[in-house]
């Protein structure tokens, strides 16, 4: 389950990723507030929203966006509020939590991290076979957050190699194992993995 936090637009989306790392769409959808609205009723109908989406789904990981401060103050109190009371509506479900830049999804699902916001839906679109952009921005997002972290591994742990139904230390994979994952995966897939992989010798 990935979710795109927000007060006025909290992006949610579910896709099924199976060990081949191939990503089919479940659902996706928005929940809104008004910004008239009190901040105790906005906050809690974002709690409730959240709540009914992992009821229904009850999915095995929740990926959310990481916050960062570089944008307007107003803008990230209301990003960190959505996302606290997600994170505790997963928490108290045993919802393993785990979070990703921005950067990280756009390179995850478009091979760029500086990709737009229509490149993203385009992609993600292309990625779960819609027949249509998912809107808004928002529910795209939501999308790719949750396609980001299967390709990243999207078990409840790290060290989960999906594509091998094994287990590894660490995370570490023989280098025949990589070579031959690497063959299965799309050119996004890979710019990613090598982005990962500079990121550690880094």
């Amino acid at each position: 389950m990935g979710v795109d936090p927000g007060l006025t637009r909290c992006g949610f989306g579910m896709v099924d990723m199976t060990a081949n790392r191939k990503a089919h769409f479940v659902d996706v959808g928005v929940a809104g507030t008004p910004a008239t609205q009190s901040l105790d009723h906005r906050v809690h109908t974002i709690f409730e929203a959240a709540g009914q989406w992992l009821d229904a789904y009850q999915p095995d990981t929740l990926a959310i966006e990481r916050i960062f401060a570089q944008e307007q103050v107003n803008t990230v109190i209301g990003t960190a509020h959505a996302s606290g009371v997600v994170i505790a509506a997963a928490a108290s479900r045993g919802v393993p939590v785990f979070f990703h830049t921005p950067s990280e999804v756009k390179a995850a699902v478009t091979g760029s991290g500086r990709a737009d916001k229509a490149s993203v839906q385009r992609m993600v679109a292309r990625i779960l076979g819609l027949d249509a952009l998912p809107k808004p921005a928002d529910a795209a997002d939501a999308l790719a957050l949750a396609i980001c972290h299967g390709w990243r591994g999207g078990g409840i742990g790290s060290g989960i190699n999906m594509s091998e139904h094994t287990q590894t230390h660490q995370g570490s994979r023989s280098t025949h194992a990589r070579v031959r994952r690497k063959q299965n995966l799309t050119p996004a897939q890979r710019a990613w993995m090598d982005a990962e992989a500079k990121a550690r010798r880094s």
